[in-house]
C-alpha cells in the first residue's frame, strides 16, 4: 500500500509539472486581475482600517483610523485603532486623538521620534494601551488597543 501511494504521488507531481510550467508566465497579470474583483479586499488588521477623520496642517497630515476588532470567525472584545501621521513630521509630536468621533479626546499621545519613544495618556476606558509605534515610508503610525 505504501509503494503505492508513493508511485501514485510522483506521478501526480510529474503530471502537475507541466501545468505549472505553462501556467507561470501568466501567474502575475492573472493575479492582478484577481485583485480587482469587487469582492476582494485586503484585512483591516493588515492596512490599520478605513480612514474615519483626516486632520490636516501644512506640514503633516493625521489619519484617525476607524476602530478594527476583525478576528477570524467575528468580531473580538478587543481591537485597536490606527492613527496615521504623513508628510514632513517632526521631531516631537503631541497630539490628542478622538478616535470615536464623540467630540471628547480618547487619548493624547506624545511621540519622540529621533529617539521613537512614545507615550500615551489615556482619558477613557476604551483606549488602553500602545501596541505599537514605529516610523512609516510615508511617515509615522501608532496602533492602541481598544475595547468596545
Amino acid at each position: 500500500m505504501k509503494k503505492l501511494k508513493a508511485k501514485t504521488g510522483i506521478i501526480w507531481a510529474i503530471l502537475g509539472l507541466p501545468l505549472i510550467i505553462i501556467l507561470s508566465p501568466g501567474m502575475n497579470s492573472f493575479s492582478e486581475s484577481a485583485a480587482k474583483l469587487p469582492f476582494v479586499k485586503i484585512n483591516p488588521n493588515y492596512t490599520g482600517g478605513e480612514v474615519a477623520r483626516q486632520i490636516i496642517s501644512p506640514n503633516c497630515t493625521i489619519d484617525i483610523r476607524k476602530p478594527v476588532f476583525n478576528g477570524l470567525t467575528g468580531e473580538r472584545k478587543n481591537g485597536f485603532v490606527q492613527v496615521d501621521w504623513r508628510g514632513k513630521i517632526p521631531e516631537e509630536i503631541i497630539d490628542t486623538i478622538d478616535f470615536n468621533l464623540d467630540n471628547l479626546p480618547d487619548f493624547r499621545v506624545h511621540i519622540l521620534t529621533k529617539q521613537e519613544r512614545t507615550e500615551i495618556n489615556a482619558f477613557n476606558s476604551q483606549s488602553q494601551k500602545l501596541i505599537i509605534s514605529t516610523p512609516t515610508s510615508y511617515g509615522w503610525a501608532i496602533r492602541v488597543k481598544v475595547t468596545r
